[in-house]
C-alpha cells in the first residue's frame, strides 16, 4: 500500500475534493492511503473518502506530514498551495517542500502535476 499525503490551502480545498473525485477509481485501485491536514481531510472525508487526518495545517499539520516523508511513511504528495495568499505557517510548508526533495518524494503543487503524478503512480 502506497501513501498519499494531501495537503489543499483553503482557497484551493474545493479543488482538491474535485481532484480526488476524477480520481477515484485510480486511488481505489492502487490502494491507495491517504493522510491529509485537518480541514482537508475532513472535506476529503465528507465526499466519501477514507483519509487519516492530522492536525490542520497552521497547527502543525504541515510538520506532522513532514516527519512522515523524513520516516520514509509518504510515497507522494499532493498540495494544492494557494500562491497569492500570506500564511502564517509559511516556514512548516517550506520545511514540508524541503523535505519532499530532500527524501526525494514527488510533490505536485497544481492539479496538472498532480495528474501527471497520478498516471505515473
Amino acid at each position: 500500500m502506497k501513501t498519499v499525503a494531501i495537503i489543499a490551502h483553503n482557497g484551493k480545498k474545493a479543488e482538491m475534493v474535485q481532484f480526488l473525485n476524477n480520481h477515484k477509481e485510480a486511488l481505489q485501485a492502487k490502494n491507495i492511503k491517504l493522510i491529509a491536514t485537518g480541514t482537508t481531510g475532513a472535506k476529503t472525508e465528507s465526499a466519501g473518502f477514507e483519509v487519516e487526518k492530522l492536525l490542520s495545517g497552521p497547527i502543525g499539520g504541515d510538520a506532522q506530514i513532514a516527519s512522515r516523508i523524513a520516516e520514509g511513511k509518504v510515497d507522494m504528495v499532493i498540495f494544492f498551495r494557494d500562491p497569492l495568499d500570506k500564511h502564517p505557517h509559511e516556514p512548516d510548508i517550506f520545511m514540508l517542500m524541503r523535505l519532499c526533495d530532500v527524501h526525494d518524494i514527488p510533490l505536485a503543487t497544481n492539479p496538472a502535476s498532480a495528474k501527471l503524478l497520478m498516471k505515473a503512480f
